[in-house]
């Protein structure tokens, strides 16, 4: 199979393979990870629009980005047109990609209006991209869901919507809002979605495999597939879909790589944030990390009893090291 390159609005991707937006994960280091790995687009974490309004120093902060990453797409949620629209013109030229969250499924998010929430209310969706496009000349994009509940699945009619509205292409994670992240992801929906739409259409969810990438990709003929949290810990399924996707055979993970790539995630993660925040943010990486090494359940019981930044970097070294021994 040969490597698509889609195209988004005005923007062309390298390759098939996006780094879905995920809350309290795709920080910057995050991002950089997966990017070394080929992603060709990667995500902010969903960014409040009434949090920038309000000039929130957290929210900001999740728009702190480098050239590395390039290009960069931002997600915004919120529930009130005039407010994303504002939101809008505020981050304009801080990214090259804007995406509108209308699937994250989230309680907090769903009490708010916003999420899955706006696939209740077709009418005000297309208000949203209506007033959004106004502000935004790049490329926009939104993330559904295949719809509230079994009962009310309606991505076909959101699909439309957005693609009226001027929206550049559209991402379908195919669970309802009550499903969450249970039961299976039906990709015959994201099919569906790209012999009805003539915009790219992406698809997301339960791909944590590169051949259940490239069966995603062959089957539905989608544009693109987002990789979420398949990805945790695994930077290398990216680039083993890039592998299959090019005809070649799909090397083996060593403990050495997986040292490696730990200990620059923590790197980064240090360099950007400082120690406090790597401390505590970074413990859930490396167990990700160690899943599938001799030890690693022990290593997640030290990572829960270590203190300080360089005690947690010391017993990161020394589990890989000792893994590594024991494989070779």
């Amino acid at each position: 199979m040969q490597i698509s390159t889609p195209r988004i609005g005005s923007l062309q991707l390298d390759n098939p393979i996006i780094l879905a937006p995920m809350a309290g994960i795709t920080s910057l280091p995050y991002r950089r990870i997966m990017k070394l790995f080929g992603a060709s687009l990667v995500f902010t974490e969903m960014v409040s629009a009434n949090g920038l309004i309000r000039d929130g120093r957290k929210t900001r902060e999740l728009l702190l980005s480098c050239s590395d990453e390039a290009p960069l797409g931002v997600q915004l949620f919120g529930d009130d047109p005039q407010v994303l629209a504002e939101a809008t013109r505020m981050i304009a030229n801080e990214c090259t990609l804007l995406d509108i969250n209308m699937g994250c499924p989230v309680k907090k998010v769903i009490r708010s209006g916003a999420g899955s929430a706006l696939l209740k209310e077709p009418a005000k969706i297309a208000r949203i991209l209506s007033a959004v496009r106004a502000e935004f000349s790049g490329p926009l994009t939104v993330k559904i869901r295949s719809g509230w509940d079994a009962e009310s699945t309606n991505f076909i009619e959101v699909g439309k919507i957005a693609e009226a509205e001027g929206v550049d292409a559209i991402t379908l994670h195919p669970r309802t809002r009550s499903q969450s992240f249970s039961g299976k992801a039906d990709w015959d929906q994201v099919r569906e979605l790209k012999q009805t739409l003539s915009i790219p259409v992406i698809g997301s969810g339960d791909i944590y495999t590169a051949e259940e990438g490239l069966k995603a990709l062959e089957q539905t003929a989608c544009d693109a597939i987002m990789i979420g949290r398949g990805g945790y810990g695994n930077p290398w399924l990216i680039r083993d879909l890039l592998c299959l996707l090019r005809g070649q055979k799909i090397a083996p993970v060593t403990t050495l790589e997986k040292r490696q790539v730990a200990l620059q995630h923590l790197q980064w993660h240090r360099e950007q944030f400082g120690d406090r925040k790597t401390f505590f943010e970074m413990r859930k990486h490396l167990c990700w990390y160690a899943r599938g090494l001799s030890g690693a359940s022990h290593f997640r019981a030290t990572l829960q009893k270590t203190e300080e930044i360089e005690q947690l970097i010391a017993r990161v070294d020394s589990f890989f090291s000792e893994a590594e021994t024991n494989d070779s």
